[in-house]
């Protein structure tokens, strides 16, 4: 009886190993490629946590709890999704007219939040404090920032006067990196108000030194040779450690790329970006479960970027050489034409200090300026993100090169601001510049040339009026009108108790920025050089200071002004001309 059983188990064992290894682990196709048998469908694993207990589970998180805190529980809702292929519960947090406040997952095995982000950490990714997201891992680590700041400190600093207000205007330049240290931990309520103090002070010294034409006391110790020779190795260094190899190419860059695939194809960038809506799919899930490659418009696989033409039409015009060179593949990779232009502009950059200081200082000013752009570890952290930020600055450099030409300077000024609207507050003052009544049509005309090669490429379109609609709607009105968390002029939009609401006071400053431009226009009346420079920098400096959405990022705009300003030499006292005498014998005068 034992063996009959035994025998009959075997069998069944046996049966079913057949059957098993019968069952397909992946889709059947015949010869024609048609489905003909899919496998099944394994059981589901039940969850170890329930909706509620997840729910319970995050809220009690301490991040989290501290920041709904803020919120009455009476207009709060709270929902769980279970993501079957991961295995984690996503938790959304929502209150009244703020929205969504918190979110963040729970791991359904372990039962731990895995990710809690809250306020604008949720909307923002960039507020989050992910590794390297801006420049890359190298850049951001301590060493090399801090190396940097060494560097820049070495080179520039007064040692025969340590107390100087120069060594101070160079300590000031660097403390934005307290604001960066919290921004990089997504401490953004920390990070932006940390960002103000030093942009006050250099408005302040920017205002001092335009009005009375004073430069600080103190000079470079490096001899000129030496500077050179450091701003030789250090851009060579830029270039290939901490942009080729060891950067990224975050959307702005990325932006530049595609409009000038878009002109080059004989069509405005604007209007016509990479987007997702309901195109077709063509290519992998991200992260979050989004496919951000989508068939376009014109028959391409294109990486959506569907905010990337909200700049000025330089911004798309200056990335042609680059995407000559290399090309894109439509897809948000390497993107070696970004790098090839942010690197040509960052050399133009440095190469134009150069010659401002040895137009205005010497070759010891010229060599100091060069050095300063290349040992600042905020350009290099621009360049490591491969954005637009190095363009507007470089346009108004070698605009103050060619500053006695009222027709160049002006169209550089024009250039400069249709990059980046924000150079358009400097405007005035540089077409204005020390101008007669002849020099001012000279002016004008430059400006106005330099504008109109700009916006030539809205004649690609078939309609000059749409694309002049199309061209303002994506642009200045919409940025004028975003929220943003990365200043403190917009915390309004969170609705939470202890967060104050800057609004008026914002648009107060921003007409007071406004009456400032107009003024410098006409007050100094004879600028010189530096007065020219340091108020440029105290306008960009207000600029930012009033802005919404504020980076780190635009630091670089208004650096090479503050420079020039706070690093210049002492001039000697310009000489008061000798009268002029008349030498010639008077006619005799009769005598009545």
């Amino acid at each position: 009886m034992r063996r009959l059983v035994l025998a009959v188990g075997l069998f069944l064992v046996a049966a079913g190993s057949a059957h098993a290894a019968d069952v397909p682990t992946s889709p059947v196709y015949d010869k024609n490629g048609h489905i003909i048998q899919t496998p099944l469908a394994p059981p589901e694993k039940p969850t170890v946590l329930t909706q509620e207990r997840a729910k319970a589970i995050f809220l009690a998180y301490p991040k989290v709890k501290n920041w709904l805190s803020r919120y009455p529980t009476r207009d709060r809702t709270t929902d769980a999704e279970f993501n079957k292929d991961l295995r984690y519960w996503q938790v959304n947090v929502w209150w009244g007219k703020a929205g969504e406040i918190a979110t963040g997952r729970v791991d359904d095995a372990t039962q731990h939040v895995t990710e809690a982000w809250t306020g604008p950490q949720v909307a923002w990714k960039m507020a989050r404090g992910y590794k390297g997201a801006f420049g890359g891992t190298k850049i951001n680590s301590y060493s090399v920032w801090l190396s940097f700041c060494a560097f820049f400190l070495l080179g520039l600093v007064d040692w025969r006067r340590p107390l100087s207000l120069r060594n101070l205007d160079l300590l000031a330049m660097l403390s934005f990196s307290v604001s960066l240290w919290f921004f990089n931990r997504g401490n953004i309520f920390a990070s932006a108000p940390l960002a103000y103090p030093p942009l006050v002070y250099l408005i302040g010294r920017g205002l001092w030194i335009g009005f009375t034409g004073r430069a600080p006391r103190g000079r470079t110790l490096w001899p000129v040779w030496l500077l050179l020779a450091a701003t030789a190795f250090g851009a060579g260094f830029r270039v290939t450690e901490y942009n080729v190899r060891n950067s990224n190419v975050i959307d702005v860059g990325y932006s530049g790329v595609i409009g000038a695939e878009r002109i080059v194809a004989g069509q405005s960038p604007y209007g016509h970006m990479p987007d997702e809506g309901d195109l077709k799919p063509c290519g992998p899930k991200d992260q979050e479960g989004e496919i951000r490659e989508r068939i376009q418009t014109n028959g391409r696989c294109e990486s959506a970027n569907p905010r990337g033409d909200t700049y000025g039409p330089v911004a798309y015009e200056s990335y042609i050489p680059g995407y000559l060179a290399f090309g894109w593949s439509g897809k948000w990779d390497d993107l070696p034409a970004a790098h090839a232009t942010v690197i040509a502009f960052d050399l133009l950059c440095i190469l134009g200090l150069f010659l401002v200081g040895l137009r205005f200082g010497g070759s010891a000013f010229g060599a100091t300026l060069a050095f300063a752009w290349t040992a600042y570890p905020f350009t290099q952290y621009s360049s490591s993100s491969n954005t637009n930020d190095s363009l507007l600055p470089a346009f108004l450099i070698w605009g103050l090169w060619v500053v006695t030409s009222p027709p160049a300077r002006s169209g550089f000024a024009a250039l400069a601001g249709w990059t980046k609207f924000a150079a358009l507050i400097v405007a005035p003052m540089w077409i204005t510049y020390r101008l007669t009544r002849e020099q001012v049509l000279r002016a004008l005309a430059g400006f106005a040339v330099a504008t109109l090669v700009a916006f030539s490429i809205l004649l690609l379109e078939p309609n000059l009026g749409h694309a002049m609609r199309v061209f303002w709607d994506r642009t200045i009105p919409w940025q004028l009108s975003r929220d943003s968390p990365f200043s403190i002029w917009d915390w309004r939009q969170y609705h939470a108790k202890g967060i104050p609401n800057l609004h008026v006071l914002q648009r107060f400053l921003q007409a007071l920025l406004v009456a400032a431009a107009l003024v410098f226009a006409l007050v100094p009346r004879r600028k010189t050089p530096l007065q020219l420079a340091a108020l440029t920098g105290a306008l960009l400096l207000g600029f930012e200071l009033v802005l919404t959405h504020w980076s780190y990022l635009y630091i670089p705009w208004f650096f090479p002004f503050v420079a020039y300003a706070t690093l210049a030499p002492r001039a000697a006292p310009e000489p008061v001309p000798e009268p002029v005498v008349d030498e010639r014998v008077p006619e005799a005068v009769p005598v009545s």
